[in-house]
């Protein structure tokens, strides 16, 4: 890294105005500096020693070939990329394909087409950003490191916010040497890590088939709410041992409970109001078919909790009933938002971030918006809808705290809640929130969010939960605020461990997502976007859709097992309550010194009232 700062300085001082980094040369004996890497060092050493501005950076980069990590490299100094074995690759895949099936586009068309994508999806980056130009974007650094040492990030991505701090670059080189050994060893092949979609011995998945099936099996239990439920509830267990104990996968893996005096089980609040602190997350009628999202809203409305409509509207043959959804998500009066709607609601949610993806907006493909759904939404059929950023029309917290008011005049018996995606610098919204005399901030990390976000998005969009939820926290703690508010959480919640966890860095509700669908039977089969689910959940295709078995009770178990899970977790802390743990990051410690790096999250604050 010394070297490569201490030749781009001395090439530009000799007055070369291009300088081209480059990791071509790559062989058996040489291995790439990551592209990343490489170029922020040689951006950030020329502008410390004055001379960024007489040349310009591209980068020939083996290891870039989708949006994000071109957007990367243009945010940390890139000023052209040259995606060489992308490119390549094409190439090779099109004459082969073109020599035996006579296709007719052949391997130039193929690689404008690949070079149109990635254009389009930087451009639709910057535009999440509200950046209109590259010129704008570039060195930007519009960018969180996750996972990345601060002494590292000081160096060479100078100015970027890294929370929890995490690998050197003796880590980096290790994995890189780790790479290199597989490409150029004697078995030599392509592999398939499954970042998008599991594999077997590939990248770990929250979701992977052990985990669906064991979920499936605990909640299908014959009886489970019928004078079988602790033989259910036994299976729950293997389920959520294997998440619990599973590799560290999101932060609160990396914590543990300090041990205290356990009480017995018999004091800790009941079942029946834990299970009332939950929800199921936003997902709209469209994103899912009618009977899925009928489905959920019965489940919870049977338990006392609170369903979440998503961004689409809803049909008023359901408001009144079992049906109806009790939290309805406003998006600037967009989506089928009428009158009606709004006072059919026991909370109104202003959508102001696309759950886990932030900047996306509701994005439900043209061929799901079918006549039902279209009249729902009030909308045409076969359009895709998308709420474009910045999102609803809201600038600013004085734009909210109208909307807030306008709410409340229409339907003065519900709550408002705003929902908001863990990031760097979310406690000072949070903050404006609250003065605006919201009731509720929900606050949505990175897993999960719409079945229908590009792949990128699902990869590269949002923060942990864990840590917006401890900013939050800590500043409206910190400006005597934390009272007038409820803090709700989600981003992947599978079990009563981690709402304990969730409880501990400040939050009193809990709300699941792609865990209530698989409940409900959901397989992952991540066909989410392309309408043809094959258990009929997130489809509008009527012969798909009657597949769907439609049985609440299995939601119902699952949100009860989870309560139940609960509340032992508060017997072995001492606490009859979940309120007495709210807030008690005193608590929690990390599990290995490398977890350290989690103190900020992990600041204790005052004690506060939580609210009503």
């Amino acid at each position: 890294m010394e070297q490569l700062c201490a030749d781009a300085e001395r090439e530009t001082r000799a007055g070369k105005t291009i300088l081209i980094i480059s990791d071509r040369k790559v062989n058996e004996s040489r291995a790439p500096i990551p592209m990343l890497l490489a170029v922020s060092a040689a951006h950030q050493h020329l502008l410390r020693v004055g001379l960024r501005w007489q040349t310009s950076i591209i980068a020939e980069a083996g290891d870039a070939r989708d949006a994000h990590q071109f957007a990367c490299l243009i945010g940390y100094g890139a000023n052209a990329i040259n995606p060489y074995l992308a490119l390549a690759t094409l190439r090779a895949l099109y004459a082969a394909a073109h020599a035996r099936r006579n296709m007719e586009l052949d391997a130039a068309h193929a690689q404008a087409n690949y070079l149109a994508a990635a254009n389009k999806g930087i451009l639709k980056i910057m535009s999440k950003m509200g950046i209109a130009t590259l010129d704008a974007y570039h060195g930007a650094q519009l960018f969180e490191g996750l996972g990345i040492d601060d002494a590292v990030s000081a160096q060479y991505f100078t100015g970027t916010p890294t929370p929890v701090g995490g690998i050197g670059l003796n880590e980096i080189a290790e994995t890189v040497l780790r790479h290199h050994a597989r490409a150029f060893g004697a078995a030599a092949r392509l592999y398939n890590f499954g970042y998008f979609k599991f594999k077997k011995g590939g990248e770990y998945h929250a979701f992977n088939p052990r985990v669906v099936d064991a979920l499936h099996d605990a909640v299908r239990t014959p009886g489970a709410l019928n004078g079988h439920f602790d033989e259910a509830y036994e299976k729950y267990l293997r389920f959520a041992a294997l998440v619990n104990e599973r590799p560290p996968t999101d932060l609160s893996d990396f914590l543990d409970f300090k041990p205290r005096e356990p009480i017995p089980l018999a004091q800790v609040e009941p079942v029946e109001t834990l299970v009332k602190r939950f929800s199921a997350a936003a997902m709209s009628h469209g994103a899912l078919s009618l009977e899925a999202h009928k489905t959920l809203s019965e489940a919870m409305n049977r338990l006392g909790a609170l369903a979440n409509s998503g961004e689409g509207g809803e049909h008023p043959s359901r408001y009144g009933t079992v049906y109806n959804s009790a939290i309805k998500q406003i998006a600037s009066a967009r989506f089928g938002v009428t009158p009606a709607y709004l006072m059919n609601a026991t909370e109104l949610q202003i959508k102001m971030a696309q759950g886990s993806k932030p900047g996306e907006g509701g994005q439900l493909p043209g061929q799901k918006v079918s006549l039902e759904i279209a009249a729902v939404r009030h909308a045409q059929p076969g359009i895709t809808l998308i709420s474009p950023p910045p999102h609803h029309d809201i600038y600013s917290i004085e734009d909210l705290a109208q909307l807030i008011y306008d709410l409340k005049r229409v339907n003065p018996h519900a709550y408002i809640s705003v929902k908001l995606v863990a990031q760097n610098g979310i406690g000072t919204i949070a903050a404006g929130v609250a003065k605006a005399y919201a009731d509720v901030i929900h606050i949505s990390g990175h897993s999960g969010g719409t079945g229908a976000s590009p792949l990128s998005s699902i990869k590269h969009a949002g923060s942990a939960w864990e840590l917006g939820l401890a900013e939050a926290q800590q500043v409206l703690v910190a400006n005597a605020l934390r009272g007038r508010v409820r803090l709700r959480v989600d981003g992947g919640f599978k079990t009563g461990r981690q709402v304990i966890v969730g409880a501990l860095l400040g939050a009193e509700e809990f709300s699941f997502g792609t865990a209530a669908l698989i409940a409900s039977g959901c397989i992952m089969a991540r066909a989410c976007h392309l309408n043809t689910c094959p258990v009929g959940i997130a489809t509008q295709k009527h012969e798909l859709r009657k597949k769907f078995p439609q049985v609440a009770e299995w939601v119902m178990a699952y949100y009860l097992f989870v309560a139940r899970e609960t509340r032992e977790w508060l017997a072995a802390l001492g606490a009859r309550t979940l309120d007495e743990i709210v807030g008690r990051v005193d608590l929690l410690e990390c599990k290995t010194r490398r977890a350290s790096e989690l103190t900020p999250a992990l600041t204790p604050t005052p004690e506060f009232v939580c609210a009503a």
